[in-house]
């Protein structure tokens, strides 16, 4: 039986192991796989989900037993040492060898450290491997300051990581910008000016001259040139690009590409007929390596093919990339940097919202074709912008709507019907629509995960994950079937289906419901779902126990977060009624703890510039004074806004404010799929603007009007009326059913006009359920709220009660001392951010600037 030798177990090297047994490979050759790690194949993409706490078994690609089940011999912890080409044999060392029929060179790329003095300090580290995070997580528990060498990707991604252990941290850029492979100078400004505001620092244009050193051969920082100051740190890690790993093909003989890496033709060959190269250590047509895993998967594919007997040719990649840094959105796609001669520019620039945008269109007169993009801080556009430019498919009318902030019409999208069947959807894999539809009509596919399965698309970089799901509900709905939309690929249930589960069984782990009703370990989109869920059930304290690490950075600390790292602190006013008192208390607040306060839109005061240490204290200041939290941090209820009613106005019919503070009184701190916004107005003149809330209500000589599904944002839409001069506990019944049944049925992060407007039957539906009780959940809803209202506590106070809680809050993990990095100046007699926003730019031909 013939042999094929695989040296490699990384990511490629495993994508082609998996694309030989899926053509048999494995049951007519002898695979053997070496592993210079001692970790089976693992995701590296997510190596700081490792940081976070993910061990191996949650990286890990493919099941456990994958190589056993399929007779494949995988030895970890084995090096290759030498290869004889004319002998046909791998050396593992002193008398060890394997003979190899076909070698298969999946080495992979090795991180970049600069030949400058003192990179061999202790507490020098890089970040590649699970090895380097577990080293680097253990040296940084000690640390205070850390400086990370490379602004690309995997810098970032280590800046972030370290941020996250507490330890403050500096990035530092030889490019004059962030992300230089893939945003041009004004997107990467952008992505700047979001990464200082997570609080790290960033120095672009230097190059470190070498590690300083303590005495005894620790590292404590960089230092630069004559003109640009040293930088104190206890750790340095070196993220500042990757070489191929081409030494065992350099020492056989193989034939290198110019610029390095084992130069390969279009079906991975080396110069050695017998010998292969796939993923970061091959040079396609001896050009420069390709540093992402997709070129490296699709090489897999196409090797694999060829092995096994089909002509299947590797003739270049798509380098387009959409990435989360630090919880900003970046993206960039085809002639992002505008080299085609006579390519012209559309840029939207609003530094406000800190978002940036640019197409790339052909230089002819009809700018017919989209040639790339950049997009920075919104990506909402990536899917359709993508399959434009992928497939060369004509530019809608208007391109520039593609991305300028939705007005009246929706934003065009590219609906799955418009893509030809030729279109490639998966470039990791090189799979087209056709073939995706064709798979889910003759296999019967239902879900994604069974089309990833069946056609490899969308299992490489997953960025065409939605274009894929929207062919799959297409043709679902071609065939008449039922769509299921689930909320994540960790639970193969909608939201409501969810929420449902976790009502009726009574679940109030996240470890138990994920254990029983899904699978892995969870992600950013279910794990404040579910936080949310079992909070809107009346769990408790949200910050006690597993709950904590389910909450996102607003509901972590119990504070909205500002764009400098700050917190803005807001106490509510129920109905905007405060006494005398209570103006003080917030004004001699806010001087002492130095605070910038702004009168909201919803009738109370913000307090802007709280350091995370420093929330406690005004807390407690302002509950002294008889405040509570006013739960501006979360997917909550946020204000019921009021007019004077009639206790003042000359138009007033109805008490207003008394109803104001009995209906925020009672929603408060009701958590839910997104903010919710109440408004109650004393008569038809509408001076509270209830019908743009969520709920409103306005007053009747017989009673009160309740409307529905009101909102603002970027698609403004008014409520509409549900049912008519209501009786006070007529009113509350029937909003207390509205909220619990929004609460149950909506998804994630929809607003609760986009709920009712996707509902079944709309508004008479919504009346048929709330009022006339056509599903006979009425009873159900109404408990459930009075269970929310019997069982709320003010979060504030509950912190302040409880030395444990209170624990959380400071700044870095290892010391007491605030952030060194927040700096303000004055600006109209108040404390603001010392870097003042530049003026928002509208869609332009310029470069932004």
């Amino acid at each position: 039986m013939p042999v094929i030798v695989v040296i490699g177990n990384g990511m490629v090297g495993h994508q082609f192991v998996e694309a030989a047994v899926a053509r048999d490979l494995h049951r007519t050759h002898q695979i053997v796989v070496l592993g210079e790690e001692r970790h089976q194949a693992y995701d590296r993409v997510q190596l700081t989900t490792a940081m976070a706490g993910a061990d191996h078994a949650e990286l890990r690609l493919g099941h456990e037993d994958f190589y056993d089940d399929h007779g494949i011999r995988l030895r970890l912890g084995h090096p290759a040492e030498a290869i004889d080409l004319a002998g046909r044999s791998v050396s593992l060392g002193p008398g060890t060898a394997l003979a190899y029929d076909h070698l298969v060179l999946a080495t992979g790329s090795a991180p970049f450290v600069p030949p400058i003095p003192g990179t061999d300090a202790a507490g020098v580290f890089v970040y590649r491997t699970l090895d380097d995070v577990a080293a680097i997580k253990a040296w940084a528990s000690g640390c205070e300051r850390g400086v990370v060498v490379g602004g690309g990707l995997l810098g970032l991604e280590a800046a972030g990581a370290l941020q996250a252990l507490g330890v403050h941290t500096t990035v530092v850029e030889l490019a004059d910008r962030l992300m230089a492979v893939q945003l041009d100078g004004p997107g990467g400004r952008m992505l700047r000016r979001r990464i200082e505001a997570l609080g790290i620092d960033v120095r672009t244009g230097v190059a470190a001259a070498g590690v300083r050193q303590t005495h005894d051969g620790r590292a404590a920082g960089l230092y630069f040139g004559d003109d640009h100051p040293p930088i104190d740190s206890d750790l340095v890690i070196f993220a500042a690009g990757i070489r191929p790993r081409d030494d065992l093909a350099r020492a056989a003989g193989l034939a290198l590409g110019e610029r390095g890496g084992i130069r390969v033709d279009d079906t991975c060959r080396t110069s050695d007929p017998h010998v292969w190269a796939i993923g970061e250590c091959a040079a396609h047509r001896g050009q420069r390596p390709y540093g992402l895993v997709g070129p490296g998967y699709q090489m897999a594919e196409a090797l694999a093919g060829s092995l096994a007997g089909a002509e299947v040719r590797f003739e270049g990649a798509d380098l387009s990339t959409k990435l989360k840094l630090l919880g900003v959105d970046v993206a960039s796609l085809g002639d992002a940097f505008a080299q085609t001669d006579g390519a012209d520019e559309i840029v939207y620039s609003d530094p406000v919202a800190g978002t940036y945008k640019k197409l790339v269109l052909s230089g002819d007169s009809t700018k017919s074709r989209i040639l790339g993009a950049v997009l920075v801080g919104d990506t909402s556009a990536y899917g359709t912008l993508l399959q434009l430019v992928r497939n060369g498919l004509p530019a809608p009318a208007n391109p520039e709507r593609l991305i300028l902030p939705a007005g009246d019409g929706e934003t065009p999208g590219l609906t799955p019907d418009a893509l030809p069947d030729s279109a490639t959807i998966c470039s990791c894999h090189n799979v087209t629509k056709g073939a995706i539809c064709a798979a889910i009509r003759a296999d019967d596919l239902t879900d994604v995960g069974a089309v990833q399965t069946g056609t490899k698309a969308g299992s490489g970089c997953g960025s065409c994950k939605p274009t894929l799901t929207d062919l799959l509900h297409t043709e679902l709905r071609r065939a008449g079937k039922e769509v299921v939309v689930r909320l994540c690929e960790h639970f193969a249930h909608t939201r409501q289906d969810l929420f449902e589960i976790v009502r009726i069984t009574g679940i109030r782990s996240f470890g138990e419901l994920i254990d029983r009703f899904g699978s892995g370990s969870g992600c950013e989109i279910c794990k404040p779902t579910v936080a949310s869920m079992f909070a809107s059930l009346a769990s408790g304290y949200i910050l006690d126990g597993e709950q904590a690490a389910l909450q996102d950075t607003n509901d972590h600390f119990l504070a909205n977060l500002q764009r400098d790292g700050s917190y803005s602190v807001v106490p509510r006013v129920p109905g905007g009624e405060i006494t005398p008192d209570q103006l003080i208390a917030l004004g001699e607040v806010a001087k002492e703890f130095d605070l910038y306060t702004k009168i909201t839109g919803g009738q109370r005061v913000d307090l802007f510039g709280a350091r995370v240490e420093q929330l406690p204290g005004i807390w407690g200041r302002l509950i002294d004074a008889g405040f509570e939290s006013g739960h501006a941090y979360g997917k909550a209820m946020r204000t019921v806004k009021s007019c004077v009613g009639d206790t003042w106005c000359r138009y007033g019919v109805q008490d207003s404010v008394g109803l104001a503070i009995r209906l925020e009184l009672r929603y408060r701190g009701l958590r839910s799929p997104h903010k919710i916004k109440l408004a109650v107005s004393g008569c038809a003149r509408e001076c509270a603007e209830a019908q743009a809330k969520d709920i409103g209500v306005i007053a009747t000589e017989q009673g009160w009007n309740l409307y529905v599904g009101g909102n603002g944002g970027m698609r403004p839409q008014h409520a509409v009326l549900l049912a008519e001069d209501l009786r006070d506990e007529e009113l509350i019944q029937i909003i207390d059913r509205v909220l619990m049944y929004y609460v149950r049925t909506a998804d994630r992060l929809e607003r609760t006009a986009t709920w009712l407007n996707k509902l079944d039957g709309g508004l008479d539906r919504l009346r048929a359920v709330v009022i006339d009780d056509v599903l006979g959940i009425c009873a159900d809803l109404e408990a459930d709220m009075a269970r929310h209202v019997d069982t709320y506590e003010c979060e504030w106070r509950a912190t302040l009660d409880d030395p444990e809680r209170l624990a959380r809050f400071r700044a870095f993990i290892n010391t007491d001392q605030p952030d060194p990095s927040l700096a303000y100046l004055r600006v109209r007699g108040q404390r603001q951010p010392v870097e003042l926003r530049p003026t928002r730019l509208a869609a332009s031909n310029g470069d932004g600037r």
